[in-house]
């Protein structure tokens, strides 16, 4: 199989799909990896490494769109890239369609096997391809919203974990997945008050063992979560629901009850975000205010720290890309039902629930397309 490793370029995007160690294994197993020149430079994989591995450089990303049967990316295509488009393309990426129209409508038109990392499951129903970027996320959120509770970017002049006679700020955090626990580690950790919101009683006990009862945890519903949005400094939103858009815990009218100079980082917000004054925002322009409450909705944290973000996301990714590599894509999808799951668009036909009912679309089941 020819294998095309695109450079990404949405918005200070710089991880890259594919690793000079997986073209090392992919070219030994006989396949052909196009990388396009420099697609790894930002990532810290040069060129030559990967030339070293295997690849063949190509210096221009419509050459590595048209000659390859399989694209590997990290983000999901841009406008630029909807040209490139054609029948029986495999296309493994995130994808985040559900509030994304567009983007669904020209893979359909063009008949592309969008493969979503982020609905793959495991055979435990995890989503192992979403796993790493959530913990990257999860921990860049308080980074992140430390940095602007500073005066300076807009925040309430406020450091994280205070300091002895002065309280340390409040964290309200939205969802025990994996973006709110590895956000609740990491705030814990840098001295601040953490409180947790979620619908699941049993995580809520699960978390409360984990982190020795230093968390506070609340049951989610309305009044709660209201309560806690309104004394927090930083609220953190990570509710996912996988490959559809995600629910509005957090309302506006809760948003106008925060302080003056509190933040919202919303990780959730590839999704369509959680709080509902959310609206994506990028690395070139990652802030705004309303009702005096700092927004940080950038759609790609973790492209912030790539090299981390790309090893850690290829760490998961490699053994998928091998198997479709090997298979083909319609034999490695009948074979494993959790990599079927990830399939969101088949030759024109929407595949995934999530996304059809985020967009009151028709679908057919992958069992259905693939028979």
């Amino acid at each position: 199989m020819i294998i095309g490793v695109p450079k990404e370029i949405k918005d200070h995007e710089a991880r890259v799909g594919v690793t000079p160690a997986a073209v090392k294994a992919l070219t030994e197993a006989g396949h052909t990896v196009l990388v396009e020149t420099q697609a790894g430079e930002q990532s810290g994989f040069p060129d030559a490494e990967y030339q070293n591995a295997g690849a063949e450089i190509v210096g221009d990303a419509g050459n590595v769109w048209r000659k390859a049967d399989m694209v590997v990316k990290v983000k999901e295509p841009v406008e630029k890239e909807y040209g490139f488009f054609r029948e029986g393309l495999v296309l493994f990426t995130y994808l985040h369609l559900a509030p994304v129209p567009e983007l669904t409508n020209k893979l359909l038109d063009s008949k592309v096997i969008g493969i979503a990392y982020e609905t793959v499951r495991d055979r435990q129903g995890a989503l192992p391809l979403l796993t790493p970027m959530s913990e990257v996320a999860g921990r860049m959120s308080v980074q992140v919203g430390a940095s602007y509770l500073e005066k300076e970017r807009g925040g309430r002049g406020i450091l994280l974990g205070g300091v002895p006679g002065v309280p340390p700020a409040n964290v309200t955090i939205i969802g025990g997945g994996i973006v709110g626990t590895n956000a609740a580690k990491i705030a814990l950790g840098s001295g601040a008050k953490v409180t947790l919101v979620d619908l699941n009683l049993n995580r809520l006990r699960e978390l409360d063992d984990i982190f020795g009862g230093r968390l506070y945890t609340l049951a989610s519903n309305s009044y709660n979560v209201a309560q806690a949005t309104k004394e927090a400094d930083l609220v953190i939103g990570g509710v996912l629901i996988p490959g559809t858009t995600a629910p509005k815990i957090v309302t506006s009218a809760m948003v106008a009850q925060m302080k003056k100079g509190s933040v919202i980082v919303d990780v959730a917000i590839d999704q369509g975000g959680c709080v509902e004054t959310a609206r994506p925002t990028s690395h070139s322009n990652p802030s705004y205010v309303v009702n005096g409450v700092v927004h940080y909705c950038v759609t790609n944290m973790p492209g912030a720290v790539p090299h981390t973000s790309t090893l850690a996301l290829t760490n998961a990714t490699f053994p998928y890309l091998m198997r479709l590599a090997n298979l083909g894509a319609r034999e490695a999808l009948r074979q494993d039902a959790g990599l079927a799951e990830g399939l969101n668009t088949w030759l024109g036909t929407l595949t995934y629930r999530g996304v059809a009912e985020s967009q009151s679309r028709p679908w057919t089941a992958p069992a259905t397309v693939l028979a």
